[in-house]
């Protein structure tokens, strides 16, 4: 296996052990909407703008460390990049997600609270921004549920203080697959279909408070976007993926379990989707990890100099060897995975370095085009396998890790 180079940039600071409230999403800010703090106006380019996440209608609390969102991009032309970070920070050298062609494009995010609760967002372009969010992070010995708030899921937060079990990327549902439970039909459009997380094969308990899922669409066209939610609860007003060029599309996503551990998923359109698990969320106990939040930093860039030939096959990158300060404690990376391909891209691959790969994917870029997405990989030895299908550049920025 040869190793791909790490990149160079300040470390970051992290903040102490916290533990994860899993709410229903609910959407935070909606720049498409009137004028006022999770309104208009769209982020004008070269230009920042911060929302304070605990004054929103979403009943997140002040003393929230971290938030789990979705970030959706709505460019007026093209786009090229949009960075979510902690305000009051100063802007990291590094990107969310990337939109050149101008289409709708959304990307998780696990970003650190800054000054009053507020995250930054900048854009090179002139773009709107829609802000959806599935949970956030508090302090492991004062986590608390703000059981008054519109997203509260009484079925997935019971305390408000999960801790994190990784485990090595496992796939949980494919309805390109024979009919069954967690195989086919394929989802209709303007349906929804419930997916029985906890009895596929992946290895979760019967009391998992929420899944760290990836979903990837194969849309038969179109698709103007998918939901995802607990099950037993109603639909909410809030999107996991889009996927408009009908391009085989691919998001991270943090979903509470509903009613017998399953998750519902709505579609706009005809598509199928498969569905891969990287860890789930539940009480602390044995193996349980905290989160530990970070400043965002660039662990690997593989456009720098020393790497000005993209790869295709499996490489390993020893993510605690970059300068962005991440401890060989850490049990699992947070980390923003971004492709630059020459050409068309079959599909990236993360793992922990040392296991077999497993048969799930990151992301996939089949049109070419700069495509990014978030991924919890979990890890051994502070290293991770990396795979790509396709000659690509390859770019990981890191927002944190779990550690005991």
């Amino acid at each position: 296996m040869v190793n791909l180079t790490v990149t160079t940039n300040a470390p970051p600071v992290f903040s102490g052990p916290m533990h994860f409230a899993a709410i229903t999403p609910c959407r935070v800010a909606d720049t498409r909407n009137a004028n006022g703090p999770f309104g208009g106006p769209s982020i004008t380019g070269q230009t920042s703008r911060a929302f304070v996440i605990p004054n929103s209608a979403c009943g997140i609390p002040a003393t929230a460390g971290a938030y789990s969102l979705n970030v959706a991009v709505v460019p007026r032309k093209t786009l090229g990049y949009v960075t979510v970070w902690p305000a009051g920070q100063s802007q990291p050298t590094v990107a969310t997600l990337t939109s050149l062609d101008g289409r709708v494009r959304s990307n998780a995010a696990i970003v650190a609270a800054g000054t009053n609760g507020a995250i930054s967002v900048f854009a090179t372009d002139d773009t709107d921004v829609i802000l959806d969010i599935n949970g956030y992070f508090n302090s492991a010995s004062a986590a608390t549920v703000a059981r008054n708030a519109p997203g509260y899921s009484a079925a997935a937060a019971t305390s408000g203080a999960s801790a994190f079990y990784p485990l090595t990327p496992c796939r949980i549902a494919d309805t390109r697959n024979a009919a069954g439970p967690l195989g086919g039909p394929s989802l209709a459009a303007e349906s929804t279909r419930s997916f029985p997380i906890a009895d596929s094969s992946c290895g979760m308990p019967a009391d998992a408070q929420a899944y760290s899922l990836n979903f990837a669409a194969v849309p038969k066209g179109p698709l103007g976007f998918l939901t995802a939610w607990p099950t037993g609860q109603p639909q909410p007003p809030v999107a996991s993926l889009n996927a408009v060029t009908g391009t085989v599309t691919a998001n991270a996503v943090i979903v509470p379990a509903g009613t017998n551990g399953a998750v519902d998923v709505y579609a706009t359109n005809d598509t199928d989707l498969v569905i891969d698990i990287d860890g789930y969320f539940a009480a602390p106990g044995a193996g349980g990890l905290s989160f530990y939040a970070g400043t965002p930093c660039r662990v690997l860039d593989s456009r720098d100099p020393q790497g000005t030939q993209p790869f295709n096959g499996e490489r390993g990158v020893d993510v605690t060897a970059s300068p962005c300060g991440l401890p060989a404690s850490a049990r699992a990376f947070v980390l923003n995975a971004t492709v630059v391909p020459p050409g068309p891209f079959g599909f990236l691959a993360m793992w922990p370095e040392g296991e077999p790969q497993p048969p799930t994917a990151t992301l996939n870029a089949l049109d070419g085009a700069i495509t990014s997405n978030l991924a919890i990989v979990p890890t051994t030895n502070g290293s991770i396998s990396v795979l790509g299908t396709n000659p690509t550049y390859l770019i990981l920025d890191s927002f944190g890790y779990f550690a005991p």
